[in-house]
């Protein structure tokens, strides 16, 4: 079974260390990547994909040095590989222009506000990556005790390889 990671795409190395800190019980069972830039992240899906290995969840800051993080994340759902990841925009100041392409051309799943509290974060992330299990996986169980448990059982249950009993 190929790894299902979180990506953490920010600059400032203070504040992608405390995003990687906040997400840290997710580690267990989704591996994080930790990138700088643009070009740091886009080697890391690269090296991931080669791996047959899967971004999941990508939290990703939009104003950065070289290329921003919108484009990015527009750049990753136009590609085969990662149309499905479930992308999170972790910002202070993207623009409305900015945000509008991030939902319209990125197909954004969630915004976050620095500076972000670190139980909305996780509960962003756990809601995000259980949609990613249910849509790309076949066999949810090993993620129950990970992800929103009550999502995961209803979903064995409607594909009848679990009861109630």
């Amino acid at each position: 079974m190929s790894a299902i990671y979180i990506l953490c795409l920010e600059d400032e190395p203070e504040v992608l260390d405390n995003v990687v800190r906040d997400l840290g019980e997710f580690e267990d069972t989704f591996p994080i990547e930790a990138a700088g830039s643009v070009q740091e992240a886009r080697k890391i899906v690269a090296d991931l994909t080669v791996r047959g290995d899967r971004v999941g969840v990508i939290l990703c800051d939009h104003i950065m040095p070289g290329e921003d993080g919108v484009s990015f994340l527009v750049e990753l759902a136009d590609r085969e590989e990662t149309v499905a990841t479930r992308k999170i925009l972790l910002t202070a100041q993207a623009g409305l222009e900015s945000t509008i392409e991030a939902i319209n051309k990125a197909h954004l799943h969630y915004y976050v506000a620095k500076p972000w509290k670190k139980a909305e974060l996780v509960q962003i992330v756990k809601a995000q990556m259980t949609e990613y299990v249910l849509g790309q996986e076949s066999d949810i169980r090993p993620f129950l005790g990970v992800l929103d448990s009550e999502r995961l059982a209803s979903a064995i249950r409607q594909k009848g390889l679990l009861t109630d009993e």
